[in-house]
């Protein structure tokens, strides 16, 4: 009985620190709706599911960090799992790049050298396409495999359709940006598009050619229509982010500027659901409790490449003011 309680105890423990601190996540795997993970190992029935990957974002550009998301940050992306397209059940595999560092390290930044070798993104575009690989050798069919992500995990998705274009079904990038806060930082509200981004080369001009490197190369080969979400009070990118629109396909979605979704006010969750906190800037509004407003938007985009009948999937924005949009579907 003594050997049977020290089980249970053990058991106990080992589900309630599975995420570090009951709320940190720092494990590979497949995550339930109750943020539990679960490592890849086989998939069942695998031609019915969609697998979305999502790649966090990072407290630094090049070095490691302690954890790779958290509850909050994730919980949107959560509220996808188990929704059904054409019979096919959606899952979503939790990337960790938390521990992946750049060949220039994390001192790189307070540097004005040259970045010469691979950066951290470089190196986490290779990681999902080795993951992508994984999935359809156990497999799920490419087109139903949709790479996602958040801030640097957004940029992390841009590079890979640029790089990767026939590899996954499409991708999804939530408030892209890696390279500080430009937006805000630069005054560029103030002193407009052009100055705000010279200031910035003045002061970085090596992150200042990586982040037009990058940019240059998704615009130049970037062919695959992606879902890309932005915000006018994002202090990173959110008034640096129109270059998206010359993307051929880029769907993009400007949120509204108020802090509202659907005339309904913003909050963040935090570890409990009682938890609530006021969205501050518009680079946490897709971890906000009203942007599941737009899981039906997020739903149909997934559906283009996943029916087996050809789509055009048209978004009509009010940019840049946008409180809502419109998806309008022909089926041809």
């Amino acid at each position: 009985m003594k050997n049977l309680y020290l089980f249970l105890s053990i058991f106990i423990l080992t589900i309630s620190t599975s995420f570090a601190d009951g709320h940190n996540i720092k494990k590979d795997g497949f995550l339930s709706k109750k943020f539990k993970v679960t490592k890849l190992s086989t998939i069942e029935d695998p031609t019915n599911k969609i697998i979305l990957i999502n790649n966090h974002g990072q407290s630094n550009f090049d070095g490691k960090q302690n954890f790779c998301t958290s509850i909050d940050q994730i919980r949107n992306r959560v509220s996808l799992i188990d929704e059904e397209i054409n019979g096919k059940k959606i899952m979503l595999y939790n990337l960790c790049a938390h521990k992946i560092v750049g060949d220039m390290g994390k001192k790189w930044w307070f540097s004005k050298k040259p970045y010469e070798g691979k950066s951290k993104l470089d190196k986490r575009v290779e990681q999902n396409l080795e993951l992508v690989e994984k999935l359809v050798s156990l497999g799920v069919p490419r087109k139903q495999i949709f790479v996602t992500g958040h801030s640097c995990g957004g940029l992390t998705t841009l590079l890979f359709f640029s790089r990767h274009p026939d590899k996954a079904g499409g991708g999804i990038a939530y408030m892209q940006a890696c390279f500080d806060r430009l937006s805000k930082k630069y005054k560029v509200s103030k002193l407009g598009l052009e100055e705000g981004l010279a200031k910035f080369k003045e002061k970085k001009p090596a992150q200042y050619d990586l982040r037009s490197q990058y940019n240059d190369e998704i615009l130049k080969n970037l062919k695959v229509p992606l879902l890309a979400f932005t915000h006018p009070k994002d202090p990173f990118e959110g008034l640096t982010s129109d270059w998206l629109d010359q993307i051929d396909g880029m769907k993009r979605v400007v949120i509204s500027k108020d802090y509202t979704i659907d005339g309904k006010k913003c909050f963040k969750l935090g570890k409990n659901k009682s938890d609530k906190f006021k969205v501050k800037d518009g680079h946490s509004m897709d971890q906000a409790t009203c942007f599941q407003y737009y899981n039906p938007v997020i739903l149909e985009y997934i559906e283009l490449p996943v029916l087996p009948h050809r789509q055009l999937l048209l978004f009509i924005v009010d940019h840049p003011n946008a409180t809502t949009l419109c998806p309008l579907t022909i089926h041809i």
